[in-house]
């Protein structure tokens, strides 16, 4: 791939999108909804337990994203426990359901700034750019929703091809239905486990997207925006 990749594809949560205004805020609407008013003061200190029971779900058996039911069941699961932890027993599954219910909704998202402008860019290099995400079959109405359906030539969601990130069959398929090598392509995400080691094995050129400075393994190589993407792939340009 000396001359760079012919196609680029994306991971999608804290790659391309972000929540709208946040998950906290999203929680604390739905909640005022249902009768359960609580300031973002009581639900933000919540939401580190909210991400780690998602965590050590996904370290356990990372499988339930290749299942619609099984992948809503966790996120109902992680929204339940925030709910139990407010107080919240009765309707904690029901409010829990309305939350993610809510982030099928594109509204409740947002694309990050340098999202559409590195699209662009790409496609003015004749770049093919695709998606392939550990997600739900609500994606590509929530990428259209944001603005990006017209600029993604295709999207792969575990869901919808029951295989997952860091599978390389779902990277395989990916570059298939675009009709591009694995070799010829590269793939871009925020998490090393799924985006690099995954891409790595399926013959993916990655490239690790760190914007929140996380601490990386020791001689990982990342970029903290998508405007030094093409300094990555096209070095010597």
């Amino acid at each position: 791939m000396s001359a760079g990749p012919s196609a680029v594809f994306f991971d999608v949560g804290n790659t391309l999108l972000y929540p709208h205004p946040s998950v906290a805020e999203v929680c604390r609407e739905i909640l005022a909804q249902a009768g359960h008013t609580h300031d973002l003061s009581a639900i933000e200190p919540l939401m580190p337990l909210v991400d780690a029971y998602y965590e050590d779900r996904y370290r356990a058996d990372d499988t339930f994203w290749t299942s619609e039911e099984e992948t809503s069941s966790v996120w109902v699961g992680m929204y339940s426990l925030l709910c139990r932890r407010l107080g919240i027993t009765e309707d904690a599954e029901v409010i829990a359901r309305r939350v993610y219910d809510a982030f099928g909704d594109a509204s409740r998202w947002r694309a990050f700034p340098d999202v559409a402008p590195a699209f662009e860019r790409l496609a003015a290099r004749g770049v093919r750019v695709g998606v392939i995400s550990n997600w739900d079959s609500r994606l590509p109405r929530l990428l259209d929703g944001v603005g990006l359906g017209g600029l993604i030539d295709v999207v792969v969601t575990s869901a919808e091809v029951r295989l997952h990130k860091p599978d390389p069959r779902i990277f395989e398929l990916a570059c298939r239905r675009l009709g591009v090598a694995p070799e010829e392509s590269a793939h871009v995400g925020d998490h090393y486990y799924a985006d690099v080691i995954g891409a790595q094995i399926a013959g993916l050129a990655p490239v690790l997207l760190d914007r929140r400075g996380v601490c990386l393994p020791e001689g990982v190589e990342a970029i903290s925006t998508l405007d030094e993407l093409e300094w990555m792939l096209w070095p010597a340009t």
